[in-house]
């Protein structure tokens, strides 16, 4: 069986437990101020040696690829180079594309990959790109699997997109904000116009009626139905987009898509892994450019997405007894009964989706705990300050 490579968003130590523990062979993360999610928790540059002492203590031995892919102006370039001669030591390799990145990775002998942001989209910038010494190529998205084919065909190390959120404008580089709000997309500081509302009027006011105002609003990539038809296709490396989410959303695709790569899925193995898919946050699914240009049904209508379950913050740690595998909870907000889910999120650990088996209070089983009350309850490993959500069916 071919080797495939999963590799997954991080941008925080939640983010990055969470998909290793559901089976990440590489993670992708940016650190403040370059890259394209400048709004994400992104990691700073003291934090490089604790990510890789964690992915090297995996047992996938995770690799680590920083992503330096936004513009450079000719005022950064003294802070860039300072960046990426501390980084060399601590990640696998950069992906970039900004010639800029380019030439500072090979003075400092940082292998790079090149990011979707150049829209490599044939064999000869493929060439190009591999001349200058890119060892792998995130394609444009805007290819079909037989173009995708074609490439891989020559040779060529491919990775692609396999889920998460898509962007209206060509490989992500959009102007819309710049345009609104004064800040670039293409510096990682989109405020994401697209997902709302609009409305179309001429000079007149004369309004047109829209059957979906959210006529920018990509739906989400979701390639699970034709995973096969991708390894077909000569990819090696699928990528899950969304370091802009949630611990769950990562450990949840991560895992899904895992058990795709090992193996081939039965009818009802897709259908059971589209369901946890629909679990966490989602704008709807769309097989994007894979097959055919997207139409007016790639479109989302939601203002808050389409996933069947949210969550609630309730309270933290305040304890962990290892020996009885119990914790003292304390409930901030709401309450918490016996028989509910609740996800455990960690800097220390993946997220962690549990059950609620017993509630105790003094010594005394309960059946509820409420706010104010410091409660019993037996849970996984866990530490003192991890944050405790009850996870609810979200409603239509």
């Amino acid at each position: 069986m071919d080797a495939y490579e999963l590799l997954s968003p991080v941008g925080n130590f939640e983010m990055l437990y969470s998909a290793i523990e559901a089976g990440a062979d590489s993670v992708y993360f940016g650190i403040k101020g370059f890259n394209m999610r400048e709004g994400a928790r992104n990691f700073k540059i003291g934090d490089l040696k604790k990510i890789k002492r964690i992915c090297l203590n995996s047992p996938r031995k995770v690799k680590r690829y920083l992503t330096l892919n936004t513009v450079i102006y000719d005022s950064e370039l003294k802070k860039i180079e300072k960046l990426i001669s501390k980084a060399k030591d601590f990640v696998d390799a950069i992906i970039c594309w900004d010639s800029s990145i380019i030439h500072l990775c090979k003075k400092y002998n940082v292998p790079f990959q090149v990011s979707t942001q150049a829209s490599v989209s044939n064999s000869f910038s493929a060439e190009f790109y591999k001349k200058q010494g890119a060892r792998k190529f995130v394609l444009a998205r805007e290819l079909n699997l037989k173009q995708i084919k074609e490439i891989s065909n020559k040779s060529y190390d491919v990775e692609c997109f396999a889920h998460g959120a898509m962007c209206v404008a060509v490989s992500g580089r959009c102007f819309t904000s710049q345009f609104l709000h004064g800040i670039s997309a293409n510096r990682g500081q989109c405020a994401q116009p697209c997902r709302r509302a609009w409305k179309v009027s001429d000079d007149s006011g004369n309004e047109l009626k829209l059957d979906n105002n959210k006529v920018m609003s990509a739906k989400d990539l979701c390639t699970l139905p034709f995973i096969e038809q991708m390894k077909k296709a000569g990819i090696k490396t699928f990528k899950i987009e969304g370091r802009n989410r949630s611990p769950e959303y990562v450990y949840t695709v991560t895992k899904v898509y895992r058990k795709a790569l090992d193996n081939k899925l039965t009818d009802k193995e897709i259908r059971e892994g589209i369901e946890e898919l629909k679990k966490v946050y989602n704008r709807g699914f769309s097989e994007g450019f894979y097959f055919k240009m997207p139409t007016a049904d790639d479109f989302s209508y939601s203002e808050t997405g389409e996933q069947t379950e949210s969550k609630e913050y309730i309270g933290r740690i305040e304890k962990y007894w290892s020996k009885s595998g119990s914790a003292s909870v304390l409930i901030h907000h709401g309450k918490l009964k016996v028989g509910d889910w609740i996800y455990l999120i960690s800097e220390k650990n993946s997220v962690k989706k549990v059950k609620i088996e017993t509630i105790e209070k003094d010594k005394e089983r309960i059946s509820v705990a409420k706010k104010g009350m410091e409660v019993g309850v037996k849970l996984p490993k866990c530490f003192k300050g991890d944050k405790v959500y009850l996870i609810k069916e979200k409603r239509k």
